[in-house]
């Protein structure tokens, strides 16, 4: 089956050439809200996986136009149907000078399949990975997994040493507010090393002098700083007190334009969607006693259609969202255009659906929503609980930063949420096994936080994973979103679009999966 990336076209289109590393500078970035650890298998969120990307690193990753490099791997290849071997590249060192080899590799998987880790999807087709010396690893897969590298992007290595004398053998977990020294320091192989950490304030890294590649940047010090308040952060930007931002709030596009200042925009393979819980008996935050609402289709399909979607994308979004019927979009290999077809809006169809399931005076439900995570994700959650509320359905919204609200629904204490996925691997796969298929203990279902399941979907999403023949893996694909769309068991809303701000002294790489990476960029002298 040949599996190449789809992605080039977008990349190309966000790409900008890099200028010369003439004089070492100093990058000044903001986000609208801060990575919220610094252990690379603690949560699975783009910003924190972004952000880390640059002190560690995997044995694989992505280039500038989405496609698979090697990094700390310099080689590798299928020795059997589900054998991967993986030459390491000599010479590595971490930051503290200790060198790297397999037995880091050999630790880090381990522990990214372990308790608290975020990361156990990733990598839950490894059955075993084996050290065959110092900088070779094997890794077997319980079934032939032909893109098992594309879902090592965001697998990174950490140094052994440094974890057991840290006390940091396993992962931080914040569902169960546990922390270690991962979550301060960091001692990776990548091109920068982290100098200063203050969480939800601060975050300096430094140029790593050793680094085992060329960096190409001319930053020498990154200084990251969350400003979660949107006029705030665009009134830094056009101050010049930050040179790069994201996201830039769809409103301020045009006026950051026109102060002379540089917007790069392009379209993110991440799907806004709304879940819900459907495995427990009695709803966590609802009025329902004695039963829960969503485990009816007939439910799920009233709030489905209850919702504008066009109206949500010219108000609040601005045009800058493509409604979506699926829980992938354009861009992710797997994607079909004609499957791409919502549910029309109607109020009425909606509320006959409640009457009919037993609800002819609505209900009230709670929902959970950041503030600071998505494009708008809080206006869009009012938006949805304006229109829920004219079918009869009080939604009791709660809104919060998503230091607060990851944990919550991680642990699953939610009955109606929001969530954002962008798949790794840009392949349909992924999303079919981390949002759609039943959870498991092995990883299978870990951000299908409302435990949707059907039999038959999970054994598409196996046999997906496994199948070489392109056309055939194609028809299942379908077969798997039809049967995932026909139950509602999630609501798609759209995929947003991607928007940075920046002085235009600042040349970087915008790369659809919304991950910067700072060994790309270069500032200008003033």
């Amino acid at each position: 089956m040949k599996l190449t990336p789809t992605l080039a076209a977008l990349a190309a289109a966000a790409l900008l050439a890099l200028g010369s590393a003439a004089q070492a500078a100093t990058l000044r970035v903001a986000n609208v809200g801060d990575a919220l650890s610094m252990d690379p298998h603690s949560l699975n969120e783009t910003l924190q996986l972004s952000f880390t990307s640059s002190f560690y690193e995997g044995l694989v990753g992505r280039g500038k136009d989405m496609g698979i490099v090697p990094l700390l791997a310099k080689s590798w290849k299928r020795n059997a149907p589900n054998v991967w071997r993986f030459n390491l590249r000599p010479g590595v060192k971490f930051h503290d000078g200790t060198p790297f080899t397999a037995d880091d590799v050999v630790f880090s998987f381990k522990r990214a399949a372990g308790d608290g880790s975020d990361l156990k999807a990733a990598i839950a087709s490894i059955k075993e990975v084996r050290k065959i010396d110092e900088l070779t690893v094997e890794l077997e897969t319980s079934a032939p997994n032909p893109i098992l590298p594309e879902a090592l992007t965001t697998v990174y290595i950490l140094s052994k040493k440094w974890c057991e004398e840290n006390k940091a053998e396993k992962p931080v977990d914040r569902r169960k507010g546990i922390e270690n020294q991962a979550s301060f320091k960091a001692n990776g192989t990548g091109p920068f090393r982290l100098r200063e950490r203050q969480p939800g304030t601060r975050t300096v890294l430094v140029r790593n002098g050793s680094y085992w590649d060329k960096i190409e940047s001319n930053l020498d010090e990154v200084v990251f700083t969350p400003i979660g308040n949107d006029a705030t952060r665009v009134a830094a930007l056009l101050s010049g007190e930050i040179d790069l931002m994201e996201p830039v709030p769809i409103q301020d596009v045009e006026k950051i334009k026109s102060a002379g200042l540089a917007v790069m925009q392009g379209p993110e393979l991440r799907t806004i969607f709304l879940g819900m819980d459907q495995k427990r008996d009695e709803l966590l935050f609802s009025s329902v006693k004695g039963k829960n609402p969503f485990k009816d289709k007939r439910v799920r399909q009233a709030f489905y259609q209850a919702i504008d979607i066009e109206a949500i994308r010219a108000r609040v979004m601005r045009g800058a969202s493509l409604p979506s019927a699926l829980m992938i979009g354009p861009g992710v290999r797997g994607y079909f255009a004609d499957m791409n077809k919502r549910l029309p809006h109607d109020t009425e169809a909606a509320k006959k659906l409640l009457a009919e399931a037993g609800y002819p005076q609505g209900f009230e439900v709670g929902m959970n929503c950041p503030n600071d995570r998505y494009v708008n994700d809080g206006p869009i959650c009012q938006a949805v609980a304006a229109n829920l509320a004219r079918i009869g359905v009080k939604v009791n919204l709660q809104v919060e930063s998503k230091a607060t609200y990851f944990p919550k629904i991680l642990r699953r204490d939610t009955s109606f949420y929001m969530l954002g996925w962008t798949p790794a691997t840009t392949d349909a796969h992924d999303a079919l096994y981390n949002l759609m298929a039943s959870p498991q203990p092995n990883g299978q279902g870990q951000f299908n936080l409302g435990s949707y399941s059907n039999p038959k979907l999970d054994e598409l999403t196996a046999k997906i994973q496994s199948e070489l023949d392109e056309n055939k893996r194609n028809e299942m694909i379908r077969e798997a979103f039809k049967v995932h769309a026909d139950d509602i068991g999630t609501i798609p809303l759209h995929q947003q679009a991607l928007a940075w701000g920046m002085n235009k002294r600042v040349k970087l790489v915008q790369l659809a999966d919304n991950r910067m990476f700072f060994k790309w960029i270069t500032v200008a002298p003033k």
